[in-house]
């Protein structure tokens, strides 16, 4: 059975997808479809708090893409920098992310995260309130340009400082009406379609209703987490799994059960 994931590829050439290949392992048959498109903004103004430590109480990351605004931000002489002074700085003060992926591509910088078993900005931001007061230095936190405002405004109500920064703009990706379409002429209806977050959706959900037709409720819908799962409802999809956790483990393991 054919099962769509509307997701960007795994980052690097560190083998294939891991949702791909874990959903390969039930007998399914997934394909990727890049839904986002990133644009690295203000690196310059990150650069600049990367290396002020002393300023900040530590640091929250809660997407891929922002660890990879930084890891552009210590290219050159920077890395010299970074590596003999700098991350030792970070490490002394508190490193915050929400899942496994953001958290393996923090340790390639030499950070040390946790809370990477969070899942989602909102529990996230608990766990921070469990170990942080008001007392602390402002926490910096990169972010997209159409983040959820959960986690600053859990943090700021309960007093605990934090200064954000764009550092990445979230549009369309410029192909994916066109990859849409060439999936459906040629694949036909997908037995499922996972949506990976709520931009996800604001994307692919009219074109998907209008290359689905009749059969549109034929289709299992997974969501990769609550988050998303609440834009689909929203919108009047009809959730049939949700993970648990963000990892390709729980996503897969509902998306076959789904379909049994």
């Amino acid at each position: 059975m054919n099962v769509l994931l509307l997701k960007e590829p795994r980052d690097g050439n560190s083998g294939p997808d891991p949702y791909v290949k874990e959903l390969t392992s039930y007998g399914l048959k997934p394909t990727l479809i890049p839904v986002l498109s990133f644009k690295f903004v203000s690196l310059n103004a990150l650069s600049d708090r990367l290396f002020q430590p002393e300023k900040h109480g530590g640091l929250i990351f809660t997407s891929p893409r922002a660890v990879e605004a930084v890891r552009m931000c210590l290219e050159g002489n920077n890395r010299e920098v970074w590596i003999s002074t700098t991350k030792d700085k970070w490490n002394e003060k508190s490193i915050y992310v929400v899942g496994k992926a953001t958290a393996a591509l923090v340790e390639e910088l030499g950070l040390i995260p946790q809370g990477e078993e969070t899942g989602n900005a909102d529990v996230l931001s608990r766990f921070i309130l469990e170990k942080e007061d008001t007392s602390t230095l402002p926490f910096f936190f990169p972010c997209g340009s159409i983040k959820r405002e959960v986690l600053p405004t859990a943090l700021r109500e309960n007093g605990v400082p934090l200064e954000t920064l764009t550092v990445y703009q979230t549009t369309e990706h410029p192909n994916l009406e066109k990859n849409l379409m060439d999936y459906f002429s040629k694949q036909g209806v997908p037995a499922s379609i996972a949506f990976f977050s709520p931009s996800g959706v604001k994307f692919c959900l009219d074109v998907v209703r209008r290359l689905a037709g009749e059969k549109l409720n034929e289709i299992k819908f997974a969501a990769i987490g609550p988050t998303t799962a609440d834009a689909m409802v929203a919108q009047g999809l009809c959730v049939s799994c949700s993970a648990e956790k963000p990892t390709a483990q729980d996503l897969s393991g509902v998306i076959a059960q789904a379909l049994q």
